[in-house]
């Protein structure tokens, strides 16, 4: 994100992570923050932002997907980047044929996580009408937050937690059956 601000919006290196927190703040992602200020197309920016090599930070843990494979639920990914990010991610970390639906970015857009808007977007797209039947999982706790406010049940991947954080969180995926049975 700082070399596309850098080198196609010309904006100077020792600006960028404060503007970056800005937009991330104010608008929910960066790139809503480059749209609004900057008309940042959408397409060009996400390409250009995660056209990374995956392999070098992200790899397959058998453990998660055992545990998701065995999940009674219906599994959907909801993200604030694209789907063909998305898809390289899950196709990365072995996850592909665990997800049914990819809800992006452009789907919700104007909005995105963690504006209400975009929850009611990506419910719409999943094909669910009742939030309580819903369980968000995210290593955001501003995400997570906002899935409670809108009804979820929401769970956080990692160990930064405050009360009205999350109904619960976990950093071990075998813990999830058993969060998901109490809850």
């Amino acid at each position: 994100m700082n070399d596309y601000m850098r080198e196609h919006l010309e904006i100077p290196r020792e600006e960028i992570p404060a503007l970056r927190e800005k937009y991330f703040l104010q608008y929910g992602t960066t790139l809503r923050g480059l749209q609004a200020h900057h008309n940042v197309d959408t397409g060009e920016y996400l390409a250009y932002v995660h056209d990374l090599p995956l392999k070098d930070y992200l790899a397959p843990n058998p453990i998660q997907h055992s545990i998701i494979a065995s999940l009674p639920t219906r599994n959907l990914i909801f993200t604030n980047a694209d789907v063909l990010h998305a898809q390289r991610v899950l196709t990365v970390l072995g996850l592909n044929d665990l997800f049914s639906t990819i809800v992006d970015v452009n789907a919700v857009a104007p909005y995105c996580k963690p504006m209400p808007e975009s929850f009611v977007i990506a419910m719409k797209a999943a094909g669910e009408t009742d939030t309580s039947r819903c369980v968000m999982i995210d290593d955001l706790t501003r995400t997570t937050r906002a899935a409670l406010e809108t009804g979820m049940t929401s769970i956080l991947y990692g160990d930064e937690f405050a009360e009205g954080d999350a109904n619960a969180k976990f950093t071990d995926w075998e813990e999830l059956p058993g969060i998901l049975k109490r809850l």
